[in-house]
């Protein structure tokens, strides 16, 4: 990938799925698609909420937060009046759920937030909180089934861990062949093109803060396990 498609401002490398729905990666496509017809023997119907999303998107998306035009939670997941706070505290609040344009993990396409499609089907409408897929959680046993088999495809969580960056998202899954390069060229350099003159709200606090940002909120994310999958090694190729 180039640096307009990895900060989300070309989708040269993305494909498109019509079952499910969803934009990806190339070459996270194939593996995505083993995965869920694994999961549909097992009787789970795995769901794309969210896959490739570009930066325009994810600018809409955060400049809306920032304007408390969009619901933005703290740290435990409770709602935040964003006009009581200043510039800084709102660029903080936004990055503990929503990555900051041109840094999300979405525009490299490798990485998708999943439910069971089933369970939506019957009609219940997703939120994507951790209480949907922990015990007793209407996603909890597909949560199970991927804790147990999303390695095999070369997928894995890189939020699991509640600490100072970005909290645990056990429905954000990762195709570890095509994020781990990804976040590597991640420089606090290209960020900073993707953010300067597109219109990003605090951009100024953005600007001045980056390199803590990227730290915080970019790398410290949770390494992939050893993959064994023959996905992944097709993919190295």
């Amino acid at each position: 990938m180039n640096g307009l498609q990895l900060t989300g401002r070309d989708r040269g490398h993305i494909v498109t799925l019509t079952e499910p729905r969803c934009l990806l990666h190339a070459a996270a496509a194939r593996p995505f698609l083993a995965m869920r017809d694994a999961a549909m023997r097992d009787g789970f119907d795995l769901a794309a909420v969210s896959s490739f999303r570009d930066f325009e998107r994810q600018r809409l998306i955060w400049n809306a937060k920032y304007r408390g035009e969009r619901p933005a939670r703290d740290r435990r997941g409770r709602p935040v009046q964003m006009g009581a706070l200043d510039p800084g505290a709102r660029v903080e609040t936004i990055l503990l759920w929503s990555a900051l344009p041109g840094a999300s993990r979405h525009h490299w396409g490798s990485d998708i937030d999943v439910a069971d499609g089933g369970v939506i089907a019957a009609g219940y409408e997703p939120r994507l909180e951790v209480e949907e897929f922990r015990r007793g959680g209407p996603f909890a046993p597909l949560s199970a089934w991927l804790a147990a088999n999303m390695r095999r495809f070369g997928f894995y969580r890189p939020y699991t861990r509640r600490g100072s960056g970005v909290q645990p998202e056990p429905w954000h899954l990762s195709y570890a062949p095509v994020a781990q390069p990804a976040l590597r060229r991640m420089t606090v350099r290209l960020l900073a093109e993707a953010i300067e003159g597109n219109g990003v709200e605090g951009a100024a606090e953005i600007l001045a803060r980056l390199p803590a940002i990227r730290e915080r909120y970019v790398l410290a994310v949770d390494a992939p396990p050893r993959m064994r999958s023959r996905y992944a090694r097709l993919s190295r190729r």
